[in-house]
């Protein structure tokens, strides 16, 4: 388990911690650009728009790894929201919208994506 608090420069920890996971638990590293791409994003939504870059709140990431696949499970302190409400980026008209992708790129990119706790939680599975 990593736990971040909620500075915009402290995204870099996650490539540390996942490059960690990776050896510890012998992961094709194949599968490594997918899900520091899908990990980097959560963390980012979380520090940002979860806890509001609040530096007294944090972002916990909990892996777990099964027979299957392996889980990382990103939460925040912030006040939650309905993943349902997120825009489609792939309809015209939100192509040329800044931003707004980053949920898009976890489903895309991951087996299985899974919110909790009214939005503070997201669980994220990669088959291994």
């Amino acid at each position: 388990m990593i736990r971040i608090a909620s500075v915009p420069d402290n995204i870099c920890k996650v490539e540390e911690y996942l490059e960690q996971i990776f050896n510890e638990y012998h992961l094709d590293k194949n599968l490594y650009p997918n899900v520091l791409v899908s990990l980097t994003e959560a963390v980012n939504n979380a520090i940002l728009h979860g806890n509001k870059s609040d530096e007294s709140k944090f972002v916990c990431v909990k892996t777990t790894r099964l027979k299957r696949h392996i889980c990382f499970r990103i939460s925040d302190e912030g006040p939650g929201f309905d993943p349902a409400s997120i825009p489609d980026p792939t309809l015209p008209e939100n192509i040329a919208n800044c931003g707004g992708r980053g949920v898009f790129l976890m489903q895309q990119l991951s087996d299985k994506i899974i919110f909790s706790d009214n939005g503070r939680t997201v669980e994220i599975k990669f088959m291994i």
